[in-house]
C-alpha cells in the first residue's frame, strides 16, 4: 500500500475529488495548508502598498491506495489539478505498512 499526498490549489478540490471517485477512490482526508514553494510566496497590493504574502493557502489531500492503483492515481490527480500555471503543487508517495480499520479491527487493504 501507498500513501499519496496531493498539495493541490484550493478551488481544484472538487474536480479532483470527483474524477478520483470515477477511479473508485472514495476515501480520503483533506486539511487546508498554508505553503510557499520556489516563488516563495506572491505579491499583494493592499491600499497602494505591495507587501509579500509568505504562505500561500492550499489543500492536502491524501489517499491510501493499493500498490497497483498508485499509478492510475497520480495521473488523475495532476491531470484534474494541473492550471499550467506556478503553484499547481506537488505529490508525494509513501510507502505504509498497515491499515487498521478501528471499528471493524480489519486490516491491510480490507481497511482502506
Amino acid at each position: 500500500m501507498k500513501k499519496v499526498e496531493a498539495i493541490i490549489k484550493p478551488f481544484k478540490l472538487d474536480e479532483v475529488k470527483e474524477r478520483l471517485a470515477e477511479i473508485g477512490v472514495h476515501g480520503m482526508t483533506v486539511t487546508e495548508v498554508k505553503g510557499f514553494g520556489r516563488t516563495g510566496g506572491k505579491k499583494e497590493v493592499y491600499r497602494g502598498s505591495a507587501y509579500v504574502v509568505d504562505f500561500v493557502p492550499k489543500v492536502k489531500v491524501e489517499i491510501i491506495v493499493p500498490n497497483e492503483s498508485v499509478q492510475q492515481v497520480v495521473t488523475v490527480i495532476t491531470e484534474a489539478a494541473r492550471t499550467g500555471k506556478i503553484g499547481d503543487g506537488k505529490i508525494f508517495i509513501t510507502p505504509v505498512d498497515e491499515v487498521i480499520r478501528i471499528r471493524t479491527g480489519e486490516t491491510g487493504e480490507d481497511a482502506i
